[in-house]
């Protein structure tokens, strides 16, 4: 029959949203550069909110596919593969950080004296603040997993709120400790390698649990409506694997920055 779907795959139809993201992106970097010629910041905010309305609409489309019958278990798969690939993409920025933080610190030519951390640098205590961090970030990873848990086995929708409520409140309570100790550092992004490596490697990881956590409220919210079941909760899945790799990667960045890359330097406290 002409027009009759003989096939899985979800086709889609013709969108906006590409281009009017693409567009978004560029306003929002040519603004961040007039920004930070002096140029006033209006510009890059007009880029962020097109970026933020791009993602909400795009993103509220997918949604609607998904009622509508579209993502069939071959377009579910898809969909997995394209989390993934975004996530190895995250991995591999990060390796950038971990990259030159490890450099420096095995071979600080440019440091005085050639010793790591740089002389006059008082470094944190990695078993005050960041360790009790790690736990908040660890408990709210598990916290997720109980939600996820409580989805596949059973679709307890209570359960799904209690462990997804808590992963959140968490995830809120590690930006505001990484916030409180950022406003106790005896150092700054620059002036030193050191500093800057130490603020681009936490300070993307905290970027990142901000949108992690944002990422697990609109989950909630979803929820909420309704939404989401045993056999197609692929937005879940991706909130889940996303969180859990902000909790790999806050990991390294303690066993690495924290504690071995600031071994035998003089603590600042917290």
């Amino acid at each position: 029959m002409a027009g009759h779907k003989n096939h899985d795959y979800h086709i889609i139809a013709p969108s906006i949203w590409p281009f009017a993201g693409a567009v978004g992106a560029f306003v929002l970097l040519f603004g961040a550069v007039l920004f930070f010629h002096d140029h006033g910041p209006w510009v890059m905010l007009m880029g962020l909110v097109l970026v933020l309305y791009v993602m909400f609409s795009w993103w509220s489309d997918v949604v609607t596919e998904s009622h509508a019958g579209d993502h069939t278990p071959i377009v579910q798969i898809g969909l997995r593969y394209g989390v993934m690939m975004f996530i190895i993409s995250e991995v591999m920025f990060f390796s950038a950080w971990f990259w030159s933080f490890i450099k420096h610190a095995m071979y600080p030519m440019a440091a005085i004296d050639h010793t790591w951390p740089p002389p006059g640098i008082q470094v944190f205590d990695p078993w005050h603040l960041p360790l009790i961090n790690t736990l908040i970030l660890l408990c709210s990873g598990c916290a997720a997993t109980w939600a996820h848990h409580a989805l596949v086995h059973g679709n307890k929708r209570d359960e799904m709120k209690a462990g997804l409520w808590l992963a959140i409140a968490l995830g809120a309570l590690f930006t505001v400790v990484q916030a409180y100790e950022y406003s106790h550092a005896h150092f700054g992004f620059s002036g030193n390698i050191y500093g800057a490596n130490f603020f681009m490697a936490t300070g993307f990881h905290g970027f990142h649990v901000l949108i992690g956590t944002i990422f697990l409220a609109v989950c909630l919210i979803r929820v909420y409506n309704g939404h989401f079941t045993s056999e197609q909760h692929v937005g879940f899945e991706a909130a889940a694997w996303y969180w859990h790799f902000v909790d790999v990667v806050w990991l390294f960045l303690f066993a690495v920055i924290y504690i071995w890359g600031s071994a035998g330097a003089v603590s600042g406290g917290h």
